[in-house]
């Protein structure tokens, strides 16, 4: 099943974040837990880990780009039967 995964607000005030480095390209797989990107805003630097297994099919926000609390940042399969 394809799934958005948006950017979560990790800090009160945090409206956005800037992608800062992706660890997974386009057609990766991934397990639950493995860090998918970073992200920066004024007040945190951090790893973002997958919520589930999948696969990485786009990013939608590029690294060094701002990304909006709630907006899609990747597209990922969570369907490895296939």
């Amino acid at each position: 099943m394809k799934v958005n995964l948006k950017l979560s607000r990790v800090g009160m005030n945090m409206e956005t974040a800037t992608i800062s480095v992706w660890h997974k390209k386009p057609g990766e797989v991934f397990r639950k837990g493995e860090p998918l990107y970073e992200i920066e805003s004024e007040k945190v630097t951090m790893e973002v880990e997958a919520p589930c297994d999948g696969k990485l099919l786009a990013h939608t926000v590029a690294a060094g780009d701002e990304a909006t609390v709630g907006g899609n940042v990747c597209v990922i399969d969570t369907d490895l039967s296939a």
